[in-house]
């Protein structure tokens, strides 16, 4: 065994989900190969013959599986979302995230495996780190139902639909619970944009048939009892047909009632907030004028602060199950389209970089526990879709997805220090406790004490399982 081939991880403390432990983490080639006391005799043997990093006084994390991102979407002929394949596979290295899930998109009349295999080229060989899919289906249609279970077997098992954007995703309830029964006949998980985009899209038309054009209007017509109406039905037609569900970027105190009900119930019903919904807000940040606002434009809208507190208290729950990014950004020229009609702006955020950092910023303001940290952004996404134990822990036979993550360095977020392919932060001037400060992505340095040394093609594409958490 040569010296590449092995790596010790000396002196740091070791976080799962039961919490904290001392403990040396020993590599070799691209599996975690022992964890072991500190100092013992099996890492000094190893170390002889390794790489050793030294991570005294810092974490020891497995790596974050962000399974909700949009790296170069088109939202419209004029806007597709900033971060590349590789740009957004890098920038989520830089922020201690190791596996990415993005989505095949299949929109009105066209094939689900056109959509799958466009997506694929399109990522082939261009990512830092591994990566999957899910399928957006947006024609849900007797060709398209049939085509799911081929995708199962090839390592695709979740499905998005949407109750919301009329004409391009949209699915009705008749659609929705077909869907979901196919879901339940595969074993598969289905996930639902659950806004009512019917009701919602007359709420717009009116808005801007009075004038009210502002940034702010977007959020004032995608108003959060909508949000959770669409919680509701989307969780009882699931029901029904038998189906999981999981419930992507839940924004609001309405949708997160409807998911604790659902849950009461013993319904396999599981729901994910973003970052932008813990710390970001309507009134502070969406109800400005002009660019200043429309950065902020993304689908649920932000809502007010008041909901930051019943969010995080979801996740001490576990009402909410997952924190991802719905990373999709848009710079300041493609923003700039809703100047006149904020119907026109892309809708999207920059956080693939940001997102352990954010909520490890929740531990040190004692929102959530530092296992509950590593459990919502690395252990349970990687079980829900399918990716466990491969990903998500740091245990003998894993991929040595590994970060190591210094909590004494404090740092500021903004648009001159961030690593996406974008020009502008939401989070500008925001200070962070803690930082990244080494990245392994099977065993191989992505981040190397701050320094970017990972490269595109590395990442592999992730053939992914059933997942193994539905009763």
């Amino acid at each position: 065994m040569s010296s590449a081939d092995v790596v010790v991880i000396r002196g740091g403390q070791v976080v799962s989900t039961s919490g904290a432990t001392a403990a040396d983490v020993i590599v070799e080639d691209e599996r975690i190969a022992a964890v072991v006391a500190p100092g013992s005799v099996a890492a000094l043997a190893a170390a002889r013959d390794a790489r050793v990093v030294d991570a005294d006084g810092c974490y020891v994390v497995p790596g974050g599986v962000d399974v909700h991102v949009h790296l170069q979407l088109p939202m419209s002929p004029e806007a597709t979302s900033s971060d590349t394949f590789a740009t957004g596979t890098a920038a989520a290295a830089w922020g201690g995230t190791t596996t990415v899930i993005d989505f095949a998109g299949q929109m009105k009349g066209m094939h689900v495996r056109d959509a799958v295999e466009e997506r694929l080229a399109e990522a082939d060989g261009q990512c830092a780190i591994d990566y999957g899919l899910h399928l957006s289906m947006g024609d849900v249609d007797e060709t398209a139902l049939k085509e799911m279970g081929t995708l199962v077997d090839e390592g695709i098992t979740s499905f998005k639909f949407f109750m919301a954007y009329p004409g391009v995703y949209y699915s009705d309830d008749g659609q929705l619970l077909q869907a979901f029964q196919r879901c339940a006949d595969l074993g598969s998980m289905a996930m639902i944009h659950a806004e009512n985009g019917i009701a919602i899209d007359v709420l717009r038309d009116q808005a801007a048939s009075r004038g009210d054009t502002g940034s702010v209007w977007h959020g004032r017509t995608r108003p959060s009892r909508l949000e959770g109406e669409a919680v509701h039905r989307a969780a009882a037609l699931a029901e029904v047909a038998g189906a999981p569900l999981y419930i992507v970027h839940l924004s609001s105190s309405d949708a997160l009632e409807q998911v604790t009900w659902a849950r009461q119930r013993g319904l396999n019903v599981f729901a994910e907030t973003c970052p932008q919904y813990l710390y970001l807000s309507i009134d502070e940040h969406l109800d400005q004028p002009g660019l200043d606002g429309l950065r902020h434009i993304c689908s649920p809208p932000l809502r007010p602060s008041t909901t930051h507190d019943t969010l995080w208290q979801g996740l001490r729950r576990d009402e909410l199950a997952v924190v991802s990014t719905d990373h999709c950004p848009f710079c300041d020229t493609e923003k700039l389209l809703g100047t006149d009609d904020f119907r026109v702006a892309p809708n999207g955020l920059g956080s693939i970089e940001h997102r352990m950092d954010l909520i490890h910023a929740g531990v040190t303001a004692g929102e959530i526990s530092l296992a509950r940290w590593v459990e919502t952004c690395s252990t349970t996404p990687a079980r829900l879709f399918g990716l466990y134990p491969k990903k998500g822990v740091i245990a003998p036979g894993s991929d040595a997805d590994i970060v190591v993550y210094d909590p004494h360095v404090t740092q500021t977020l903004g648009a001159d220090t961030h690593h996406m392919n974008l020009d502008h932060s939401v989070w500008e001037g925001i200070e962070i406790p803690g930082q990244v400060r080494t990245v392994l992505s099977r065993g191989s340095f992505v981040i190397d004490d701050r320094s970017y040394v990972g490269r595109a093609g590395h990442g592999r594409y992730l053939r992914r399982d059933v997942s193994d958490l539905l009763v």
